[in-house]
């Protein structure tokens, strides 16, 4: 099915074709509409096209006015202030829309997809081998997850990577350890042999601090540990192999950390710095061939005139160091490399922590002056901010250390399960479901509290507020779909239809105005990389629902048969959006709460 025209589009061409009727001249006229609270659409528009035209911004809204076709889908439209035109939509107009998108056979409530659509690869979830998840990698995976929703559902292609730190110096000291210690990494767990995240991190982190205390205190294994750092560089098969226990042992907890976000991470996406080793000596070639990068003080380097350092001095990018390694920048540059030219991508989003942006400002940079980054492909970092305690500073432990990842997920099911807990009894929640329940009303909470704020600021990490049934929360929202499909079961014999030859009350001709406004949303999200314009439009409809149900009566025997379908379309369709919209965030909606 093709996607649903939305109101705003159809009252926007109409507006157009009646200015190019009244001036000519201007075509292609823009009336720049939009929602106001004072009809149900302003257009301000006028005021510059009557300056262009050198006429009168009254006269020639009038004009304009005279040439707007009512009836069908204008129900009135007036002149207002200087020449503000205020419209209002017929109840029939509002009701035929939403109808058209509660229909669409495809179940994409009428969204339509992107004009052009490309490939994107989309750099996200990031974590390091061998080291715990902590609050800091959140962001970075429930942005990305977001984006990617978003993204395929308006029809681009999508290829995830998660860039996991698997190559430096701290793996010679791992290898060579587990080398001369073999059965470190050995599991007693379960009958079936399977271990657990838990266990997995728990043996890594065993194994690197007896291999730190070694390296500090041993200068024989240390230099046999650098050693092996060499040999890992030059493919050594059997440190390899050694190093490829650590990715395998780190990729359980990195799953099981996924799992419990409610995130698909698959193994095909995950590659590593180690994924890119093959390319760096032909990137640093190239770009030395190219004259972007130059020998100095033995460092293959960048320079930029806009990047210099306390002492005024510039601070170059460094692709190869004077040691003869590689830096972050011959990696990810090389990287570049591998999704413009073997992936084919338009474009590359890096959902990266904003402490780096001067670092991918110089890589995407040094990419476009190598011819990497052209106009049939750009980069670009979604930078974002830190989570903050309630005190306003970076989230710590009492102790100051870095709070781990699952610490904070299973304290947020917890405090969810509660609340859950409470409402269990009235709802005949089962215990299955009060867990089950909890889980997603926990991951929902700390998901929807990041995505709702623009993930260029910092947040505050407060889970009573979170998993509040008021205010602007996940909690509010699952709780708008829950009590939505409570009044479905208890409908009996009636059913969702729509009825335009109806009018609507106030909050009714609101909640439907709002419904319309969802696919052009979408298409808004999927151009900017915002997931927390998407999370605000949920919690206005969830409001407008509120509203709805203090003023608008679904199930009642004084309504007639009519009104009651009607109606039950309008809830329908709003718990049909919210479940889909929740669903992009990666936020379940259980049916009951």
């Amino acid at each position: 099915m093709a996607s649903v025209t939305s109101l705003t589009a159809h009252v926007h061409q109409r507006l157009a074709d009646a200015l190019t009727a009244a001036v000519p001249e201007t075509a292609p006229a823009d009336p720049l509409l939009r929602r106001s609270d004072r009809a149900d659409f302003q257009a301000n528009g006028i005021l510059a096209l009557a300056k262009k035209a050198k006429a009168n911004p009254r006269d020639l809204a009038t004009q304009v006015v005279d040439r707007v076709v009512k009836g069908d889908l204008i129900k009135d439209i007036e002149v207002s202030g200087p020449g503000f035109l205020n419209i209002t939509i017929t109840d029939r107009a509002i009701t035929q829309n939403l109808a058209a998108r509660a229909t669409d056979p495809a179940d994409r409530l009428g969204v339509p997809f992107t004009e052009n659509p490309g490939t994107t690869v989309i750099d996200y979830a990031q974590p390091n081998v061998a080291k715990e998840m902590h609050v800091g990698h959140l962001r970075s995976a429930v942005i990305g997850d977001a984006v990617v929703q978003v993204l395929e559902f308006v029809g681009e292609t999508v290829v995830r990577r998660h860039h996991i730190g698997d190559w430096g110096t701290q793996f010679g000291m791992l290898i060579q350890y587990l080398d001369e210690h073999p059965h470190e990494l050995d599991h007693k767990s379960a009958e079936d042999g399977a271990v657990s995240g838990e266990e997995a991190m728990s043996n890594l982190n065993r194994l690197y601090k007896a291999a730190r205390t070694h390296f500090d205190s041993d200068e024989e294994f240390k230099t046999r540990a650098r050693r092996r750092v060499v040999d890992l560089q030059a493919g050594d098969p059997h440190t390899l192999a050694t190093w490829q226990k650590f990715v395998d042992e780190s990729k359980i907890y990195f799953f099981s950390v996924f799992e419990k976000l409610d995130m698909e991470v698959r193994d095909a996406d995950i590659v590593g710095e180690s994924g890119y080793n093959d390319m760096l000596d032909e990137t640093c070639r190239l770009l030395e061939e190219a004259g972007v990068a130059v020998w100095s003080e033995g460092a293959l380097c960048v320079f930029f005139d806009d990047v210099k350092g306390p002492d005024g001095n510039p601070v170059p990018l460094i692709v190869k160091k004077s040691d003869g390694g590689y830096g972050y920048a011959a990696t990810d540059l090389s990287a570049i490399r591998n999704r413009v030219f073997d992936l084919k991508a338009n474009n590359l989003i890096y959902v990266v922590d904003a402490r780096q942006s001067l670092h991918f400002k110089m890589v995407f940079e040094t990419a476009r002056r190598a011819g990497w980054l052209n106009g049939d492909a750009k980069a670009e970092q979604l930078a974002f901010g830190t989570v903050l305690g309630k005190d306003g500073k970076p989230f710590k432990t009492r102790e100051g250390e870095t709070i781990r990842l699952v610490d904070l997920l299973d304290e947020a099911i917890d405090r969810a399960t509660a609340v859950v807990r409470e409402k269990a009894e009235k709802v005949g929640l089962t215990e299955d479901e009060i867990v089950e329940n909890g889980r997603y009303v926990g991951i929902g909470a700390v998901k929807y509290a990041d995505l709702s704020t623009s993930a260029v600021r910092d947040y505050k990490f407060d889970l009573d507020q979170m998993v509040s049934l008021n205010g602007d929360t996940s909690v509010y929202l699952q709780y708008a779909y829950a009590r939505i499909r409570s009044i479905l079961r208890k409908a009996g014999d009636a059913r969702p239809l729509a009825h335009p030859e109806l009018e609507l009350a106030p909050a009714e001709r609101a909640l439907g105005l709002h419904l319309d406004q969802f696919g052009e949303l979408l298409l808004d999200v999927a151009s900017g990389y915002e997931p927390h314009k998407l999370a605000s439009y949920l919690y206005q409809l969830a409001s407008h629902l509120t509203t709805f149900y203090d003023q608008c009566q679904v199930l009642s025997d004084a309504n007639p048969k009519e009104v009651v379908e009607n109606r039950l379309f309008l809830v329908d369709l709003t718990a049909r959006t919210l479940h889909q919209g929740m669903a992009l965030l990666g936020i379940r909606t259980p049916d009951r709460l």
